[in-house]
């Protein structure tokens, strides 16, 4: 009996050491050899897998570069910073990405939105905006239940008043906040942006303005009167071509339900400024 159990034992021993060696031999004949261009540049990458790059995460991106089938300034919460280190790996020149920041258009707070039911249910801005687009009249406007909020990888977003704001100072540009919000009110817009619509209602005038006190009406009075013809109406709703707009705030002035609003997104590299919506 105990023979029998000795002989099972080495036997045992034996298949377990020769499948070890083969498992070894496999491993050394069939690897695939890493590469090292792609794991210093994966190494300068902030990690935080956004896809802003257009890829699936960190790691896809710096193979995409080692192997130049990407762009170098393609990391937005990277930045500059990233960007010539990216460039000084491969021996490039790199034009630095623009700096953006996330932004949330809608001012539809408690005072100024109405309601049309009362929703009771998850914390989630996804699942109250399937139930007939949520409780509140306008259809088009934050819901502030922080889907936004709990996708931030910085923790730059929170609600106030009932609507999300996003902390500049903090905002790495990422977008994942825009991608995850129902009501796609959330874009990014250029850091050096002066003035933005703080409103997303695509409805006539009289019915958006039946639904928050603050909503653009579409009365075209910004657009007629910028001197750089950097807006449009389009949909009921104002919109800014930031690559002419010079800041001047003559829309900001004219508009009559004062949606159109004066920015001052700090810069990440001067000392702490609060972020202004006057």
């Amino acid at each position: 009996m105990w023979i029998d159990i000795l002989i099972a034992l080495a036997v045992a021993l034996v298949v377990s050491l020769f499948l070890a060696i083969l498992l070894a031999l496999v491993s050394k004949f069939f690897a695939v050899e890493e590469n090292q261009t792609a794991k210093t540049i994966r190494a300068c990458l902030p990690g935080i897998n956004c896809g802003a790059c257009g890829y699936k995460g960190c790691d896809d991106y710096a193979a995409a570069l080692a192997e130049g089938k990407a762009k170098p300034n393609l990391c937005v919460p990277g930045a500059e910073s990233v960007a010539n280190e990216i460039g000084e790996i491969l021996g490039v020149e790199v034009e630095a990405p623009k700096d953006v920041v996330a932004y949330v258009h809608c001012n539809g707070t408690c005072g100024a939105v109405n309601m049309k039911a009362e929703y009771v249910g998850i914390e989630s801005c996804k699942a109250a905006s399937a139930i007939y687009g949520g409780p509140e009249a306008c259809n088009f406007g934050c819901l502030g239940l922080g889907d936004c909020a709990n996708a931030c990888p910085a923790d730059a977003i929170c609600t106030q008043d009932g609507v999300a704001r996003v902390d500049t100072r903090r905002c790495l540009g990422c977008g994942l906040c825009v991608t995850v919000c129902p009501k796609h009110i959330i874009t990014l817009v250029p850091q050096e942006t002066k003035v933005t619509v703080m409103c997303n209602n695509q409805d006539k005038g009289a019915d958006a303005r039946k639904a928050c006190s603050n909503a653009c009406i579409g009365c075209k009075k910004c657009e007629k009167n910028c001197p750089e013809n950097a807006i449009t109406v389009k949909d009921n709703l104002a919109k800014i071509d930031y690559d002419k707009c010079t800041g001047c705030g003559t829309c900001v002035e004219s508009c009559p339900t004062g949606c159109m609003k004066h920015t001052n997104f700090p810069d990440l590299e001067k000392p702490f400024e609060p972020q202004s919506y006057e």
